[in-house]
Parts: structure tokens; C-alpha cells; sequence
């Protein structure tokens, strides 16, 4: 049983909130796929671009198996090797 990730990107599209705040930012979710009862997404909050670039690249090549990880499991993972994510929430 194993358990693929990987990022789909969803904005921020609003152009006044690009002009206020830059473009740099990215955000959008998880989708789940492999051996999962049903359509499964985990919600990712916004990021700084190039942590999004990362993260997703990184992500297309992890994997786990027998049940869903958290977001946090999957970022706690994640920043063991890669540098750590510059979230909005953290501005």
C-alpha cells in the first residue's frame, strides 16, 4: 500500500492582493492519490515561491506507506533535509 503526494497550485490569482503583497507567494493543497478509499486533499497554506518550488519537487518523489500523513508530518519530514518553509501565516 502506498500513498503518493503532490502539490497543485491555486493562487493567489487577486491582482490587487499580488500588488500589496508581491508575487512570490503561492498556495493551493495537497492531492493524495494511490492506495486511498477516496479522493483525498490536504490544504496548504501560502508560501514563499521558491519553498513552493521546492517542496513540490520534492514532494513528486515521496511517498508513504499505509496511511495519509499530516501536513505537519509531511513539512516536519520534509524540513530534516530542505531549508525551512517561509509561510504567509508567519509574516
Amino acid at each position: 500500500m502506498t500513498i503518493h503526494y503532490s502539490t497543485n497550485w491555486m493562487g493567489p490569482i487577486n491582482t490587487k492582493w499580488i500588488e500589496e503583497n508581491g508575487n512570490d507567494w503561492s498556495t493551493g493543497r495537497i492531492d493524495v492519490s494511490g492506495d486511498v478509499p477516496e479522493y483525498t486533499e490536504i490544504g496548504l497554506p501560502m508560501m514563499k515561491g521558491d519553498d513552493w518550488n521546492r517542496f513540490s519537487a520534492w514532494l513528486d518523489n515521496f511517498t508513504t506507506p499505509y496511511r495519509i500523513w499530516t501536513l505537519d508530518e509531511i513539512v516536519e519530514e520534509y524540513e530534516t533535509t530542505n531549508p525551512k518553509i517561509t509561510w504567509w501565516m508567519d509574516q
